[in-house]
């Protein structure tokens, strides 16, 4: 390209960039004025508006899913049933020769063994994730008994609180107790 086109091109550039910047200066303008004036006391109720409502739909959808596969596994294992049943039917009625039973057989045994360790797997997952829970509760149960060691006051206020449910615990207990003896002389009399 020669020199005067990539000249042109940069007053150009120049230009453009210039246009841009006053478009942005006055949208900003526009925007503080839109601000002050309450327009973000809308956007921040409608905001809210929007994120109750994608809770709800969020909600519905994980619902809705759980429904879709609890279905879904309904109606693979009535399939297998009926798969069963015919075959059942085949070998009652000697349509079917014994190896295409045997066949249908060893596929419903695959069918089923692949579901169980579709199962298995899910077991395993929810096993890591117990496993993981525990060792953040018990890391969690150390540092609160690490900062009562070291603090005293916390200590303190801990074995405070614990006696006072202790004590709310025995005074329900008296008084469900003095309750039903009373119901139960109340009873007797009459």
């Amino acid at each position: 390209m020669d020199a005067s086109s990539w000249d042109a091109l940069r007053k150009q550039a120049r230009k453009l960039e210039a246009q841009l910047d006053e478009q942005m200066t006055s949208y900003r303008r526009l925007m503080q004025t839109w601000v002050s004036s309450g327009g973000s006391q809308i956007i921040s109720h409608t905001l809210t508006r929007h994120k109750e409502i994608l809770q709800d739909l969020t909600e519905e959808f994980f619902r809705l899913r759980s429904s879709l596969r609890a279905k879904q596994e309904r109606a693979s294992l009535l399939l297998d049933f009926r798969d069963f049943d015919k075959a059942k039917s085949d070998m009652e009625e000697g349509a079917d020769s014994v190896e295409h039973a045997l066949l249908k057989e060893q596929a419903a045994i695959s069918r089923s063994s692949g579901q169980m360790d579709n199962v298995i797997s899910q077991a395993q997952a929810t096993l890591g994730s117990l496993i993981f829970q525990r060792s953040t509760f018990g890391g969690i149960n150390t540092k609160i008994s690490n900062v009562s060691s070291r603090l005293p006051t916390v200590n303190h206020i801990l074995s405070a609180i614990k006696r006072k449910k202790s004590m709310d615990t025995i005074i329900l207990s008296l008084v469900a107790s003095v309750c039903t003896f009373l119901i139960l002389i109340y009873w007797l009399s009459k």
